[in-house]
């Protein structure tokens, strides 16, 4: 078993709490990626399971044993890093087998290892080539095949796709996926890309300012965010927030988002949200719940004009901004239904997929 279990861990720099009590468990062969904006202690935390970095507090478990003083060489990990750490002076068989040789692995079995992940990785033919004459993609294959050979009990990729082209991000994010599925072997993965955590992870581990704010499946934490950092961070564009009142209206509630703006929460919601009539709150929509009134079964009374302020065609979809209270909102059209700029245009709120969140607390209601 690899399972990885992170228990009450604490990393602090001088006064600065970089990782606050972080609680976690990676099941064995678990594609877990840490995902959250830049200083919220997720490097940090895949260093300290690496052994790179000591823990202040708490304990580090691999495969059920306690690993805070074993040294990174004695962990049975693996670490694909953000700039690929390849020799020059090396071929790529030679850095894919370096670290068997110092293990002193037979000749034939480092062969057979190495031959056996670079057929994975479709990389047979650069086998006799030196990094320089690899592509930026090319060189991260040989960085996990390195990774591979080893036959770790975890796999540790530190924002392994930073530094490549848009596109080839988007290929290389296939290929990690399509060799997890292959390599079944424990995954912990960071990135501030919530896109890559949302196409890779079995599981999501967002945090923020060195705590974890939420776990779960990827469609979970987009449909179900528990707090507004969650909603907002998880999703591209990000929802739209708006303050909001709930107002009653005889048996049913109504949300009032500006003077002109009054729409009827949908009866499905109304009892959940019904203790909060009469409170300002913070009302949440993704764009694509935004959209030019389609199909027969919409609520008519969720239909309202906006002035375009800007419009974005995207080839299959065209995103339009307006504001609403001085609140810049993103909707997601269709190109053909798009106005232009400063013309009015009839929107549909859909608010089956509403989302509330009381302002004192950030929790999603």
């Amino acid at each position: 078993m690899a399972d990885v279990a992170l228990r009450n861990v604490v990393k602090r720099f001088d006064e600065v709490d970089a990782v606050r009590d972080i609680n976690l468990a990676i099941l064995d062969k678990e594609f877990v990626v840490l995902v959250g904006p830049s200083g919220c202690g997720k490097s940090t935390t895949l260093r300290m399971i690496a052994g790179l970095e000591e823990v202040t507090s708490g304990d580090i478990a691999i495969g059920g044993e306690v690993v805070n003083d074993v040294p990174p060489k004695d962990r049975d990990i693996a670490m694909v890093f953000q700039n690929y750490a390849l020799y020059p002076h090396m071929t790529v068989f030679e850095n894919m087998s370096f670290g068997l040789k110092l293990r002193r692995v037979p000749k034939p079995e480092i062969r057979a290892r190495v031959e056996k992940a670079a057929k994975i990785l479709d990389i047979m033919e650069l086998l006799e080539r030196r990094p320089k004459q690899l592509s930026g993609g090319q060189r991260q294959r040989v960085a996990m095949g390195r990774a591979i050979v080893r036959n770790p009990k975890v796999f540790l990729f530190d924002e392994p796709l930073s530094n490549l082209d848009a596109k080839l991000r988007v290929q290389m994010r296939t290929e990690i996926k399509r060799v997890h599925q292959q390599v079944k072997t424990t995954t912990v993965y960071v990135t501030h890309d919530q896109v890559e955590a949302m196409t890779l992870a079995d599981r999501v581990v967002v945090m923020n300012a060195g705590r974890i704010e939420q776990v779960g499946p990827p469609h979970d934490l987009y449909h179900r965010p528990k707090t507004r950092f969650v909603a907002g961070f998880i999703g591209s564009p990000a929802m739209n927030f708006l303050p909001a009142r709930l107002e009653q209206n005889g048996a049913g509630l109504m949300l009032r988002l500006s003077q002109e703006l009054l729409f009827p929460v949908p009866g499905g919601h109304a009892e959940r949200y019904r203790s909060a009539s009469g409170k300002d709150l913070i009302f949440g929509l993704r764009p694509e719940h935004i959209t030019e009134p389609r199909g027969e079964s919409r609520n008519p009374n969720c239909e309202f004009t906006a002035i375009l302020d800007v419009v974005e065609p995207m080839g299959m979809e065209t995103m339009v901004f307006f504001t609403i209270n001085r609140t810049e909102i993103c909707a997601r059209v269709e190109p053909s239904a798009a106005g232009a700029p400063g013309q009015p245009m009839r929107l549909y709120a859909n608010l089956n997929h509403m989302h509330l969140i009381d302002p004192a607390t950030d929790l999603v209601l």
